[in-house]
C-alpha cells in the first residue's frame, strides 16, 4: 500500500494526467455526488435538531441550538458524512471498475502497450477525489445547516432572531476550514484505498465483489482514525493561535 502511494503520488507530480480522463473522473466523482451528499446533509441537520431540541428545552437553551447544529455540521458531521458517501457511491464503484480491469487482463494490455497503469488510471480518480470532496463536504454542511435551521424555526417555533444570533456567534470561519482540511485527508484516502483495492483485486467475479466492499469497509474505517487523530491536532493548533476563544453555551 506504501508502494502504491508513493507511485501515484510521484506520477501526480511527474505528470498531470489528460484534461478529459481527469474531467470524465471529476463529473462521475463530484457533480453525480451532489444530489445524494445534498440530501442526507438536509436530513442529517434535520436529526440533529429533533434529537438536541428536548435536552436543550429542559435546561431553557432551545435558541443555542444553531450553534450546536452548525459547529457539529462544520467539524464533524459535514466531512465525515461526505466521505462516507463518497467511499460508498464511488470508492467502490473504482474499485470494481479496476477489478474488473484487473481480471479482464486490460491493466496488463495497458503496460504492454507502453502505458503505466498508475498514471493512466488511478492519478485521475485519485485526483479527482482530492479535489472535488472539499466541494462535497461544503455542501453538505450548507444543507445541514439550512435544514436544522428550516426544523427548528417552523416545527420548533424556536425564534429565529436568537437562533441565527447564537448560530453567528459560536461558529467561526475556522471552523469551515477545519471540515475542509480533514475532507482533503478524507479524499486521499478514498481515492487510494479504493485504486489498490481494485489493482489488487483476486480473479473472477467474486474477486471483484470482494475488492469493492473491501474498499468501502476500509476506506471508512481509515476515515474514522484519520478523524480523531486529525481533531486532535486541529484542536490543538486552534488553541495554540487563539488561547481564548467563545467556548459554546457560555454566556
Amino acid at each position: 500500500m506504501t508502494l502504491f502511494a508513493w507511485q501515484t503520488l510521484r506520477w501526480l507530480l511527474a505528470r498531470l494526467p489528460s484534461r478529459d480522463a481527469l474531467y470524465t473522473n471529476m463529473y462521475q466523482i463530484g457533480v453525480l455526488s451532489l444530489p445524494v451528499v445534498a440530501l442526507t446533509g438536509t436530513f442529517i441537520g434535520m436529526v440533529l435538531a429533533v434529537q438536541s431540541y428536548s435536552q436543550f428545552r429542559a435546561f431553557g437553551l432551545e435558541t443555542q441550538l444553531g450553534g450546536v447544529i452548525n459547529r457539529t455540521m462544520f467539524r464533524e458531521l459535514g466531512p465525515v458524512l461526505a466521505a462516507t458517501m463518497l467511499a460508498g457511491r464511488v470508492g467502490s464503484a473504482m474499485a470494481a471498475e479496476l477489478g474488473t480491469m484487473r481480471v479482464t487482463e486490460q491493466i496488463d494490455a495497458l503496460s504492454s502497450m507502453g502505458a503505466n497503469p498508475i498514471h493512466f488510471l488511478v492519478v485521475p480518480r485519485f485526483l479527482s477525489c482530492l479535489l472535488l470532496i472539499p466541494s462535497l463536504t461544503i455542501m453538505a454542511v450548507f444543507m445541514g445547516v439550512v435544514g436544522g435551521a428550516a426544523y427548528c424555526v417552523f416545527l420548533l417555533n424556536i425564534d429565529v432572531h436568537h437562533y441565527s444570533a447564537n448560530s453567528k456567534l459560536y461558529v467561526e470561519n475556522w471552523d469551515l476550514l477545519y471540515g475542509v482540511i480533514k475532507s482533503v485527508f478524507f479524499g486521499a484516502t478514498i481515492g487510494l484505498v479504493s485504486c489498490y483495492r481494485g489493482f489488487h483485486c483476486k480473479a473472477g467475479a467474486e474477486g471483484v465483489g470482494q475488492a469493492a466492499t473491501s474498499a468501502f469497509v476500509q476506506s471508512f474505517v481509515v476515515i474514522i482514525v484519520l478523524d480523531l487523530f486529525l481533531s486532535i491536532m486541529l484542536d490543538n493548533v486552534y488553541s495554540y493561535l487563539w488561547p481564548t476563544s467563545p467556548m459554546l453555551l457560555n454566556g
